[in-house]
């Protein structure tokens, strides 16, 4: 697939000697005992697409009566499960099951709330509430709502309204959004802010691409050094990921990657989530962006701060070559 004038690739691909059989058997066998084979588990769970593991729990359930996804919950412990629990999840169910867990109890996780909404396509944000309200019982804009507040708020109830005209393009609207944004940008009250959110939450993102760069050609300045100028907290931090989504979001992705890895003394959840959600879309693209922006490979540096299997599912989901070392 193209996007951006880039081929968008993933590290995880279907594996041609797939057989749901014997890799249900193995890893049976594996979670079998008081000890559990975790290499197996690696070697299975990392080198099979998600549609491929929904066959191998569906086979599982059937040769053991039990569900895998609980098997592996009961056997696996730390962030080693995390990942694996993680890879057995659909698409929609695992972005669901990071929202929740990023809502539920005191506190809120803004940034996971930020990396998941300003990212997905309109058809992943329906399928996504389906299965939070499937999965949880709960409204996926009523949660929102409840847990977050202001601005930041109605932008992000906005993006879950799955409202983004995606593909619509028209040349001669640009020049007005562009002028909607700056004057959003210098005038700042709530309204002006509305406005500004209902152009970045709803317009697709090849046309905010060419609004983009009619603001530049009216103010003279780049709209995310307008945006970080201008607003502040959780709803600049929003706005800036999607116009980082609708430039280039393996390079949001390799940014948010080195700020979990460096800044936050690896913040596990961020790149447990980013690695198991992207591994199939563009991970490969969001590696490439990550030694290109910082000098060293991702997977060098998640061998620098992770260890023990933890570190080998990892960079499994990696899918490391010579090039990574």
């Amino acid at each position: 697939m193209f996007c951006g004038g880039y081929q968008v690739q993933g590290t995880v691909f279907p594996n041609p000697n797939f057989d749901p059989i014997i890799d249900a058997q193995m890893i049976g066998g594996a979670l079998q005992g008081f000890g559990c084979d975790k290499d197996v588990l690696i070697d299975i769970l990392t080198q099979r697409c998600n549609a491929q593991r929904q066959m191998i729990a569906q086979t599982y359930l059937s040769v053991y009566n039990r569900d895998l996804l609980e098997s592996l919950k009961e056997n696996l412990d730390g962030h080693f499960k995390d990942v694996m629990v993680g890879l057995m999840y659909s698409p929609p169910a695992y972005d669901a099951h990071e929202l929740w867990h990023a809502m539920k109890g005191a506190g809120t996780e803004e940034n996971c709330l930020i990396d998941i909404l300003a990212s997905r396509t309109t058809s992943d944000i329906f399928q996504m509430k389906e299965v939070y309200l499937m999965q949880y019982g709960n409204n996926l804009d009523q949660d929102i709502y409840s847990e977050t507040s202001g601005h930041f708020r109605d932008a992000l109830i906005n993006l879950v309204q799955g409202m983004r005209e995606e593909g619509y393009t028209d040349p001669g609207i640009a020049m007005q959004d562009a002028m909607v944004l700056w004057e959003a940008c210098q005038r700042r009250t709530g309204e002006h802010k509305n406005m500004l959110q209902m152009i970045l939450c709803n317009k697709s993102h090849q046309q905010l691409f060419m609004d983009f760069e009619q603001f530049q050609n009216i103010s003279g300045q780049d709209i995310a050094t307008a945006i970080a100028e201008c607003f502040d907290g959780y709803f600049q931090e929003l706005l800036l990921a999607i116009v980082s989504c609708v430039r280039d979001k393996p390079s949001y992705f390799a940014y948010r990657l080195h700020c979990a890895i460096h800044d936050f003394g690896f913040h596990n959840k961020t790149v447990i989530r980013i690695l198991v959600a992207r591994s199939e879309i563009d991970l490969m693209n969001i590696k490439q962006r990550y030694k290109e922006r910082y000098g060293k490979s991702l997977f060098h540096d998640i061998k620098r701060f992770a260890s023990g299997h933890y570190e080998k599912a990892l960079l499994a989901i990696c899918c490391g070559d010579a090039e990574d070392y």
